[in-house]
């Protein structure tokens, strides 16, 4: 049995920008509440946090660590994330599994992009959000008027909770603006009586029977002020601001103490739902927080653990695990054995009997787990929503340095890929190369480094792939009769067939066969041999009649059409957004064969493709880049450059300006060295994957011939 219950839990993600101090934050919560012996630190390379090589020999968080302590007869699990983009995929896994996110902003440099970004990604989630000032004893901090930045920013709702008694190296504690001390030191940087008041006038307005009495009475208690906190932080209507250097341990106790009392608890936290049951009868269901409830757990982080094995880390969102208990992964119906439930402790891990709704554990080598897969002991079980992450667009051709290791790497990559759902690996059909795609230039040397570490392997790589892709944008139709006579047995197929633009927004095959695949456009659909594929938003429509092409040859008609679909029929690259309707063909009772009609259907589909206006298609991102307001020019000048088409442009506090563009990432796959040359290193940008769009015709030519791609008909 636990010696907690759920409402004793907090469930916290530290977030923000790089440099902010999230892990040295997280070292001295974990001293303060005796979790550790000794007190980690970053730059002696002992953190509890950043256990990883890599992230010791860079000083940077590179994966989201997960830790947990107690205080006050509370368990904290808290989960210490990175702070740069390139690493985004960890931050917003961790956001997955915590009901309060705790934003971690660096008092010398103010509101960074990574902390905007994650402050609202926090909201999205309904998380509650808490915000820390650290390394207050730097030197030329302007604290009221970063305070100013914080509300005109994030809204003015977020309000001092505590405040440094000086700026500076002459920072040594915390002053509650609750309950203020009677004499104020003279460094003292805000007016404590109007931060109070901003307070009271916060906490209030998020209690009506609070509000009638401060109205009637002109006074609340401070009883009754700290009662009505947690909720008024749990809805979002006070984001309370605490003050910390963590490297000095100042101000630690005070927000150690605040997550205890005012950090929401699973069942204060924000509602969990889930999907039961499918198709037509598939109903959303609010999960509740409770250990007596059906057990629901969802898979936020995976880990290759060399000693241990397999790791899957699970938010146990709903009822109780025990360590002999089998689960059942929903996403592919499997029922498995846990090795034991573990407590993680940054590299370590302790083996616990069970864990309750709320908590967040790890299991050991239950094979098959992914990121954002919902666990339980019953099928029936609502799922959870699957996890939405960023497109990784940076792509390198890599290929092993050693000619033993040709094996080795695809096996090596993809437990890399498991474990970070912002990398990808993929086989470029044209070149036949192994091509891994990341968010950034670093994200891929961290890769490869890993590679080296852990399963000594070493590779070597190319140019940026830019994932171009093929499609059509009209009607065509084509067809095309293969003939193979060698002595003997021959070869024979004949196929018809007329392909079509398929809208880009379809997703699912419901879609399809309510907006194309259906009998209101082919009256002689044959259902039962129509298959869609999401994956290329492709839909293969049967509509053969009398059996010109004989059913058990529609498969190899099929397999043929797929095979241009992944290959490309004209620069190389894989297809999309396109559909085919095979409407007559022939046969030969002796030498129609599936090889002939999966010759004949490749050939036919190929040849149409060519009359129905092939297009390239390139990916755009979003980009959103930030900089001191005097590049601002410079940079609208780069973007038009660059095909860059700008979509917003505003003022941010401290100087700043943010520029939202479109662009063709082939135009800025190396950004982070035009950006730091322009602003000479004092710009930051965020890139995602937005969508793929028709290439000018100009460098469609260009594209075209640089594949080299030899259209080769077959006899």
């Amino acid at each position: 049995m636990a010696n907690y219950k759920v409402d004793d839990i907090r469930n916290l993600a530290l977030v923000g920008h790089g440099a902010a101090g999230k892990t040295s934050l997280a070292d001295a919560l974990l001293a303060k509440a005796g979790a550790v012996d000794r007190r980690g630190s970053v730059d002696e390379g002992t953190s509890v946090s950043d256990f990883d090589e890599e992230e010791k020999k860079r000083r940077i968080s590179i994966d989201s660590s997960v830790l947990h302590l107690e205080s006050q007869g509370k368990m904290v699990h808290l989960l210490d994330t990175p702070g740069y983009a390139d690493f985004v995929g960890a931050a917003l896994g961790a956001l997955e599994a915590v009901e309060a996110a705790i934003v971690v902003l660096s008092a010398p440099n103010g509101i960074e992009v990574n902390a905007r970004r994650m402050f609202a990604e926090a909201g999205r989630r309904g998380l509650a959000r808490l915000l820390v000032i650290n390394k207050l004893d730097a030197d030329n901090i302007k604290f009221p008027e970063l305070v100013a930045q914080i509300q005109e920013s994030f809204g003015k709702n977020c309000v001092l909770f505590n405040v440094p008694d000086a700026v500076g190296p002459a920072f040594s504690r915390v002053l509650s603006v609750l309950q203020p001390p009677a004499q104020v030191p003279a460094g003292c940087p805000v007016d404590l009586a109007a931060a109070r008041s901003k307070l009271i006038d916060a906490i209030v307005e998020s209690d009506d029977a609070l509000m009638e009495k401060y109205l009637m009475e002109g006074t609340v208690s401070a009883e009754e002020l700290t009662a009505a906190i947690p909720k008024a932080v749990a809805s979002g209507t006070v984001i309370p601001i605490f003050c910390t250097a963590a490297k000095k341990d100042i101000g630690i106790a005070e927000l150690l103490d605040a997550i205890v009392r005012y950090a929401p608890s699973p069942s204060q936290g924000r509602r969990w739902t889930g999907t039961k049951g499918t198709g037509d009868k598939a109903q959303e269901v609010t999960i509740e927080p409770s250990e007596s409830g059906e057990l629901v757990g969802l898979v936020f982080k995976a880990l290759s653990d060399k000693f241990v094995g397999n790791l899957s880390f699970i938010r146990i969102v709903s009822g109780r695990l025990t360590s002999d208990q089998p689960l059942v992964n929903l996403r592919t119906g499997k029922s498995s054995r846990t090795g034991g439930l573990l407590l993680v402790q940054g590299k370590g891990q302790k083996s616990i009997p069970e864990a309750i709704a709320g908590d967040i554990i790890a299991v050991a080598k239950v094979e098959d787990l992914a990121i954002g897969d919902t666990v339980a002991t019953s099928a029936n079980a609502p799922r959870l929503p699957r996890p939405v992450f960023p497109t990784p667009m940076f792509g390198l051709a890599v290929e092993p340095k050693s000619r033993g290791d040709e094996q080795k790497i695809s096996g090596s990559l993809q437990k890399i890929a498991d474990e970070d759902p912002t990398f990808k690996i993929t086989r470029d059909p044209q070149t036949k190369e192994l091509v891994i795609n990341g968010m950034s230039q670093l994200h891929l040397d961290v890769v490869q480094q890993r590679l080296k570490r852990r399963y000594d392997l070493e590779i070597i790589t190319k140019e940026p792939k830019i994932p171009y892709r093929e499609t059509i944008a009209a009607e065509g139709a084509a067809d095309y009769r293969h003939k193979k006579q060698t002595g003997g047995a021959g070869q024979f197929g004949e196929v018809h067939l007329r392909v079509y633009p398929l809208p880009s927004d379809i997703t699912t095959e419901e879609e399809c066969r309510a907006r194309f695949m259906n009998k209101e456009r082919f009256p002689e659909i044959r259902e039962e041999y129509c298959r869609y594929e999401p994956e290329y938003n492709f839909a293969f429509v049967d509509c053969i009649v009398g059996g010109s092409i004989p059913n058990q040859f529609m498969p190899a008609v099929y397999k043929g059409c797929m095979e241009v679909m992944e290959q490309g029929a004209v620069a190389g690259y894989r297809m999309q957004n396109i559909g085919v309707e095979v409407y007559f063909g022939k046969s030969h009772p002796v030498d129609s064969k599936e090889v002939a009609f999966k010759t004949a259907g490749r050939m036919a589909f190929k040849k149409a493709i060519l009359t129905a206006r092939p297009a390239i298609l390139e990916p755009i991102v979003t980009l959103e880049v930030t900089v001191p307001s005097k590049y601002t020019g410079a940079i609208l000048g780069d973007l038009n450059t660059k095909r860059g088409r700008i979509e917003n442009q505003d003022s941010l506090p401290g100087d700043l300006a943010v520029i939202v563009a479109k662009v063709p990432l082939a135009e800025v796959t190396r950004y982070k060295a035009t950006l730091d040359s322009i602003t000479q290193g004092q710009g930051s940008y965020t890139m995602e994957f937005s969508h793929y769009d028709v290439v000018p015709g100009n460098i469609q030519q260009q594209i075209i011939s640089k594949a080299k791609v030899a259209v080769e008909e077959e006899d």
